[in-house]
């Protein structure tokens, strides 16, 4: 028997083959993946943006399963996140559209694993750690340090690095590799 978020995700499979869009799993639930024991409700997905409206590829979303969880359309265009839920499992999802440049890169290093027999497209794993320490939350950063004791030789960790910097750089922050540097030492405690 399959897990919700299994569930979950095998229809989230069917409705992006259906509008023929890359996508990825990321956030908690990548992090599950890669052994951090976590707890959550929720899940991430990453999606290229498809070429139709927001409203006609929404609309096969919803004849997969799956309703909206927002009623201002505006949210989305703001946000660039489409927040819906699962029907049949209650589990909500948050749909991100990924934008031009590190989010079309992490789409195609996205490595497919099986989550309870479904072929899944998650985050490469020093993506992960990437996409963690820029959101830098306590629980982020505690599941990096946990990616890093458990995976730390499976790791790019010069790519880390490499893209940290050019992130702190164009985001005029000076604080992420701080961040990723303390995620290290406490890997080794």
């Amino acid at each position: 028997m399959r897990s919700p978020v299994a569930d979950l995700l095998a229809d989230l499979a069917r409705a992006f083959d259906a509008l023929g869009i890359s996508w990825y799993l990321f956030g908690a639930q990548a992090a599950i993946v890669y052994g951090v024991a976590r707890l959550t409700a929720d899940v991430d997905v990453t999606v290229r943006a498809p070429a139709s409206t927001t409203d006609e590829w929404l609309s096969i979303l919803e004849g997969f399963g799956f309703a909206r969880r927002f009623t201002d359309p505006a949210f989305i265009v703001q946000t660039r996140v489409v927040p819906v839920v699962h029907l049949a499992t209650g589990l909500p999802v948050d749909i991100v559209l990924a934008g031009p440049g590190l989010e079309d890169e992490l789409l195609q290093r996205a490595v497919v694993q099986s989550i309870d027999g479904v072929a899944v497209p998650v985050v490469e794993i020093a993506d992960l750690v990437i996409l963690k320490v820029l959101a830098s939350r306590p629980k982020d950063l505690d599941d990096v340090a946990a990616l890093l004791r458990t995976h730390g030789d499976g790791i790019d960790l010069t790519r880390v690095r490499e893209v940290l910097t050019k992130l702190e750089q164009a985001l005029g922050q000076s604080d992420l590799l701080t961040a990723f540097k303390k995620c290290q030492a406490r890997a080794l405690t």
